[in-house]
């Protein structure tokens, strides 16, 4: 017998132990959340997916975190100064906290993190959150200082950042490259299993740091693509929690006595990056007419059933310096028009990829599909899972990328705008770098990006931010879709478990009744 073969059969034997067996008397706290996609590692630094990062929440804890109002919070620091030139940050930690090895949380342990985050030998896939860090030194076992290469002024965000977790140094030395599948933090819950195709279950860490918590015994992560299933699961009682719900089974949960519905705004962004540097998307008018060519409106109805509203702008409203245009009007024959004129009076044929294959991606491109025919455009849509997305969009320069149309989804997870527009439309962050899959490039938007970061002045920024999205919405390097609603659902017997913003999770005070 295998190894991995011993790994399956003692995580099969222990989920029907833990399923068959049932002792009323010493009810555990036991929880199951439904998720809409697998998980692709449990290291947040190498991680793209906010799920994973959401997931290893569950036993990973950052210097700082955000609230569900997106608002700075202090988690395993007690605060912070930055120096008058906005290039050294000194951290003060809480005292106290442990591992969930038994070893010490303190600076040198912060220092261990920032310096392997920092560290482009690491090939992390957040390294380009850390790449500004010059360096970190320990000034006493509670402060560190954080020096960067020039000033930053989104930086404390970035420590806040569901990736900027701290990993116990002794398990990085232990495991090395191998840390995702051990992960071993501060958070109120330690890793137990990973069945890789199945679920990863975490169980209550007694020597957590907050007296008191965590409330609930165990959280199993239980990846479920299928909508219905989700939902089904939550009805028959195999699941406590269900995100993200089917938005056209909403109406439905809701009448169930058992299970409360919430909907909540996000910071979600869903749109169609169009790569600019192959033909026809290098041609602006075609890219415009791609975009009067959708129903905005139809597309909210009929694939989230009204859990959306159609985008405004390139940065969701919620998120601090985004700017609001008038939406695209839906006009077929505007977009035939400027087909023509773009040298396609017969419209061509190209491809739509997404970067989810769950039911309302599914439906997003079967819509998009069908708009785009009517106006000559025919295209062939390809649904991805996590790993295929990994090598086909996210692993491949712009050379060698496939990349036509491609539609996703993005969360500006710090809650500000340097995060929602850089690592999306600046000239640095093509594939494989970060996630500008429209492989845009505009020296001016670069110039605007950069110096927002420079300064701390909030008209400043304000100004700066303004000119490159107004840049960018001219452009048209995408088709803006909708801001999504989050709607989430689940048995009224849990309490203190809900969305954040970003699409995360927010479950530190849990509790099932």
């Amino acid at each position: 017998m295998t190894h991995s073969t011993v790994r399956r059969w003692l995580a099969v034997a222990a989920l029907a132990s833990s399923t068959t067996v049932s002792l009323p008397a010493f009810a555990a706290k036991d929880v199951v959340v439904a998720v809409g996609s697998n998980f692709t590692t449990l290291d947040p630094y190498d991680a793209n997916d906010t799920l994973s990062q959401a997931v290893a929440k569950s036993f990973y804890q950052g210097l700082f975190g955000l609230d569900k109002d997106m608002k700075l919070q202090n988690v395993l620091a007690e605060g912070y100064s930055v120096s008058e030139d906005g290039k050294v940050y000194t951290v003060k930690l809480r005292q106290g906290v442990k591992f969930q090895d038994g070893s010490d949380f303190d600076a040198s342990a912060v220092k261990a993190n920032l310096d392997r985050a920092s560290n482009p030998d690491s090939h992390l896939k957040r390294y380009n959150l850390y790449k500004n860090i010059a360096s970190t030194q320990v000034a006493d076992p509670l402060t560190v200082k954080i020096t960067l290469k020039a000033p930053f002024s989104a930086f404390i965000n970035i420590l806040a950042h569901p990736a900027t977790a701290m990993i116990s140094p002794a398990a990085l030395k232990k495991y090395g490259k191998d840390i995702g599948f051990h992960p071993v933090g501060t958070g109120p819950y330690q890793f137990e299993t990973w069945n890789q195709t199945d679920f990863v279950k975490v169980a209550k860490f007694p020597g957590y740091w907050q007296k008191g918590l965590p409330k609930l015994d165990s959280i199993t992560w239980r990846p479920v693509v299928d909508n219905n299933t989700r939902a089904a699961m939550l009805q028959t009682g195999e699941a406590n929690f269900a995100f993200p719900v089917p938005f056209e089974q909403a109406a439905k949960l809701e009448k169930d006595p058992k299970l409360a519905l919430v909907a909540t705004p996000s910071i979600m962004q869903r749109y169609i990056s169009m790569n600019v540097t192959q033909k026809p998307f290098d041609n602006p008018k075609v890219r415009e007419a791609i975009n009067y060519a959708i129903n905005r409106q139809a597309l909210v109805k009929v694939a989230f059933s009204g859990y959306a509203t159609p985008a405004t702008g390139v940065v969701p409203p919620a998120i601090e310096y985004a700017q609001a245009y008038q939406p695209w009007p839906y006009s077929p024959a505007k977009a035939k028009a400027l087909l023509k004129e773009a040298g396609y009076p017969d419209g061509f044929t190209t491809t739509l990829w997404s970067s989810h294959n769950h039911s309302t991606a599914r439906k997003v491109l079967q819509f998009t599909q069908q708009q785009l025919a009517q106006v000559g455009i025919k295209v062939q849509v390809t649904a991805m899972d996590a790993g295929q997305r990994a090598a086909q969009v996210e692993g491949k320069d712009q050379k060698q990328s496939g990349v036509r149309m491609f539609y996703t989804g993005w969360s500006a997870s710090t809650g500000e705008a340097d995060w929602a527009l850089s690592p999306l439309f600046a000239s640095q962050n093509w594939p494989p770098t970060l996630f500008n899959t429209a492989f845009y490039s505009n020296p001016q938007v670069d110039n605007d990006l950069s110096a927002a970061l420079l300064t701390a002045d909030k008209a400043q920024k304000t100004k700066l931010y303004k000119d490159a999205q107004d840049i960018i919405w001219k452009e048209s390097p995408w088709v803006p879709l909708v801001v999504e609603k989050l709607v989430s659902a689940h048995s009224k017997n849990l309490t203190g478990f809900y969305v954040m913003p970003d699409t995360g999770f927010s479950f530190d005070d849990a509790d099932l009744k």
